[in-house]
């Protein structure tokens, strides 16, 4: 998980994930061959939010390998579907923010100077030289798994809007909370080079190392977080959602709005409330969407601690100041850039690399209409692991809430990379 950015804490919404959120975070059980020199530790730590998607048969499953690469087979632009027709022009905001990323690392600028440096110089309201820069200067790879599988699965996240205050009160008294200072992180990389993004989370308790407080005995005020609520909200189920999209914007009772993002997660393991829903017979699996789970939660108001409780996994956040002066009011992403709606999405970056922008061939939400677009992959997810898997950032707002809600649709993807740069590897 990285830091500052807040991360898409990605959870299959339509079958209610964030965040997310979110890296590469591993079982201790896992791991501990690796580290018992480090420590002996007995920490259950997983990915921020490893929620599994709802089965549903008319969609392929994504076979993918231990590293979870893809293969990239080349293609002609004109085979894209949709290419033509799509406005490539609405993405340029969203490259612009790329760029301004990857040309600011060296390991990064090498592959990406030379075409973003082209398109400074070019004026996106000239829609035939944004595609013939495209054309000119990238090639399009196709994404398969590696059984050569070319279909996967997208899903949708959002940026929410809540109602809360700095100030707890009767009506505004569930926190959100950043990170405690008794939360211990472990980076595996420092110890063993070929762990690199690994990282373990726990607690030091007489002279162990022990997992970090699952949600309820965090909801039970056992975990140190006096004085680290950064704002109260007014239901629960919107600031647990909240953690599965991994940012959001509080609209303050005494003025002014509030945005959050994500600063680290406890390492417990994600398990979908929505499963839960499904395996008890509460919901069924096709109508197990987040505006389903909202709904069951008003209905079974007293039981809903204890659904919420299924989840070990806890986020904690960080107030993040806007940049007045960016082009895109978007949440921040993994590459640390401001989401653009429509035009971003959330990748496994061992496959896809973040900031290069994809064609995406999917369907509109619960519809065979297609949505064909040029999208940048400028975020990551807990839930999005594998070659043929993404998350379709719909934007702020009840619309981009509902449509994220039941997104789950079938998809291809082809990365647009720099012409003769080496591919990543």
């Amino acid at each position: 998980m990285r830091l500052p950015p807040i991360v898409n804490q990605t959870m299959n919404t339509a079958s209610s994930r964030a965040t997310s959120t979110s890296m590469k975070n591993q079982t201790m059980a896992k791991l501990l061959p690796k580290v018992a020199s480090a420590a002996a530790v007995a920490v259950c730590v997983s990915c921020s939010t490893l929620p599994q998607p709802i089965p549903q048969p008319t969609l392929p499953p994504v076979v993918t390998t231990e590293n979870g690469r893809a293969l990239l087979q080349p293609v002609a632009f004109q085979a894209l579907p949709g290419w033509a027709d799509d406005t490539l022009a609405d993405a340029w905001p969203a490259l612009t923010a790329s760029c301004a990323a990857l040309i600011a690392h060296a390991a990064t600028a090498v592959i990406w100077h030379e075409p973003c440096a082209v398109a400074s110089a070019i004026d996106p309201r000239d829609a035939a030289a944004v595609r013939a820069f495209f054309e000119q200067h990238f090639t399009a790879y196709q994404a398969l798994a590696p059984d050569g599988q070319d279909t996967g699965l997208v899903t949708g996240y959002y940026e929410p809007l809540l109602n809360g205050s700095r100030v707890r009160s009767a009506r505004n008294r569930y926190p959100l909370y950043a990170p405690p200072d008794d939360l211990l992180t472990i980076d595996l990389a420092e110890l063993y080079p070929e762990l690199k993004d690994r990282r373990l989370r726990g607690r030091v308790e007489g002279g162990r190392v022990v997992p970090y407080w699952p949600r309820a005995d965090i909801d039970a005020g056992r975990a140190p977080l006096a004085g680290k609520e950064l704002v109260f909200v007014d239901d629960p189920v919107d600031a647990f959602f909240l953690q599965i999209q991994g940012s959001g914007r509080v609209l303050l009772a005494e003025g002014g709005v509030m945005r959050v993002g994500y600063a680290d997660q406890n390492g417990q393991p994600f398990r979908s409330i929505a499963r839960v829903l499904i395996d008890r017979g509460d919901l069924a699996p096709e109508g197990a969407s987040m505006q389903a789970i909202k709904q069951w939660a008003r209905q079974h108001s007293d039981a809903l601690p204890a659904l919420l409780d299924e989840n070990p996994s806890y986020v904690f956040f960080r107030e993040v100041a806007p940049d007045p002066a960016a082009a895109i009011d978007g949440p921040l992403g993994a590459l640390g850039v401001p989401l653009a709606a429509g035009r971003a999405i959330a990748v496994d970056p061992r496959s896809i690399p973040l900031g290069a922008p994809v064609f995406l061939a999917t369907t509109w939400p619960l519809s065979t209409r297609p949505l064909n677009r040029l999208v940048l992959a400028q975020d990551t997810g807990g839930a999005i692991r594998g070659p043929l898997r993404v998350d379709f950032f719909w934007g702020f707002g009840e619309d981009a809430a509902l449509e994220a809600g039941r997104m789950k649709q079938a998809a291809r993807l082809w990365l647009i990379w720099p012409k003769d740069a080496p591919l990543p590897r």
